[in-house]
This record gives C-alpha cells, structure tokens and sequence, in this order.
C-alpha cells in the first residue's frame, strides 16, 4: 500500500515532532523530522512530500512573537516551495505554534492572502495547559477532521485567542470549537483562551490546511489520556489519531 511521505518541520525550539512522527508514521505515512534550514537550502525538497507539519513549541523561543520568526522563514525564504506546494494539493498542518506560523506567514485563514487574524494572549493572562472538549463545525470542509464529531484534546499554549476583524469574519472557515463536556458552549476554563466564537481551529477553504492550538499528536493511543483507565476500549486509538488517518488517506486518494 502507498506510504505517502510527511515532512515534518523542526527548528530551535520545537517539540512535540517526535509524537508527530509517530503519529503519522502509525496512521501509515513515511515521516521525515527535518530542519527547516535543509528545506530552506535546497537539500531536503518540499515538492518530494505530500504532506507538510509544523509542530508545537515554541519556535526560534517566540523571541519576536509566538511563531513570528518562523514565520517569516515560511514567507520570505520557503514562499515559493510552499506556494508550489499548496497549488498542486499538498496536505498542511500546523499545530499550537504551527497554527501561529501558519496564521502570521500568511497561509490562514487565505493561503498567502497575508495575516489577516491574530492569536493573542489568552484571556486568563495565563499559560494554560489542560484536556478540553472539542466539537466539530457542521459542514467544514477540512480533510483532516473527517467522521468527527466530538473529541478531547490536549492544549498548552500562553497565545492562543483567536481574534478575528470583522471585515475577514467571511474568510474564516471554523474547524473545532471549545465545547462544554454535555457539548453546549463553552466558558472558561472549557474555552481556554477566550478564542473568537470559542474556535479551535480553522482551514482554508479547500479544507487542506489546517490550524488549530489543540495537540492531536498527543493522543493517539487511549492510553494517553488521563482518565483511560475507565474506558471502554483502554488498547485502542486515542481521538486525535483520527487527523492523521484521514490525511494519510486522503493523500491516497488524489
């Protein structure tokens, strides 16, 4: 069966690209951890994957801002390759510090139509790192949340408030909402951040790029989550491995 190949993009700073990679290499990919100056230099080709991630963490130590300086590796050194990319129907992902890259490079909510929202300081002024309960918006397009309905998820993040101007309102295509755990709306600390209409996570609107603060990588396996030992099935997938099967089989797909 095809293995597609999954590059996943390391600098100083980030984490979590090892249980990206796990991830994605359970979910039936061929991931790669590389640094972003071997793309950037021409060794390691972006147009040799199908699938593109930027993992969490805290980027280049979010010295000028949360992703701001990876960010502008993306834009003006990889613009083209991603560019390229993107057009000819690659699979991107950004995750927590990903999302913000991929929020202040430019590439969401408008791929390349520049930033357009922010993620801002949560609203409790605080770092905050917890499980939430999430909910899928009706109709979204994305590839990667295909078949989910509600999940729960990890986050750890200190900027994730999605803000959104009124005038781009229409370009934002919501992926996940914070969610109450009987699935109402949520209030803090359900909604963590004080997100924009409590979203999570947004695409565009080929449903191929994917922004949310969330970690899916850090559940893949029901074990991972801390209350595992009353579940039903305590051997089985963890929510969040679903994001990497449905890209790995889309990718198959096209």
């Amino acid at each position: 069966m095809n293995s597609p190949r999954a590059l996943i993009i390391r600098a100083p700073g980030t984490n979590c690209d090892a249980e990206a990679a796990y991830a994605f290499e359970i979910a039936g990919a061929r991931p790669s951890l590389v640094h972003i100056n071997r793309i950037i230099s021409g060794e390691v080709p972006l147009r040799e994957y199908s699938i593109f991630m930027i993992p969490g963490g805290f980027s280049y130590g979010d010295d000028l801002g949360a992703g701001k300086v990876m960010a502008n590796e993306l834009e003006r050194r990889l613009h083209d390759q991603l560019a390229e990319f993107v057009q000819r129907g690659g699979v991107v992902l950004g995750v927590c510090n990903g999302f913000q890259v991929l929020v202040r490079a430019g590439l969401l909510p408008v791929p390349f139509g520049g930033q357009r929202v922010s993620l801002l300081p949560n609203a409790s002024g605080r770092f905050e790192c917890r499980w939430v309960h999430l909910k899928s918006a009706p109709g979204n397009p994305c590839i990667f949340t295909q078949g989910i309905d509600v999940l729960d998820l990890a986050v750890a993040h200190g900027e994730g408030r999605l803000h959104v101007p009124e005038h781009v309102v229409p370009d934002v295509v919501p992926v996940l909402y914070y969610a109450a755990s009987d699935g109402g709306d949520a209030r803090y600390p359900e909604d963590p951040n004080g997100s924009f209409r409590h979203i999570a996570g947004v695409c565009d609107t080929s449903g191929r790029v994917l922004g949310l603060m969330p970690h899916p990588e850090r559940f893949v396996r029901a074990s991972h989550h801390p209350r595992w030992t009353a579940m039903d099935d305590r051997s089985g997938a963890g929510d969040g491995l679903a994001f990497f099967t449905n890209a790995v089989s889309y990718v198959r797909r096209v």
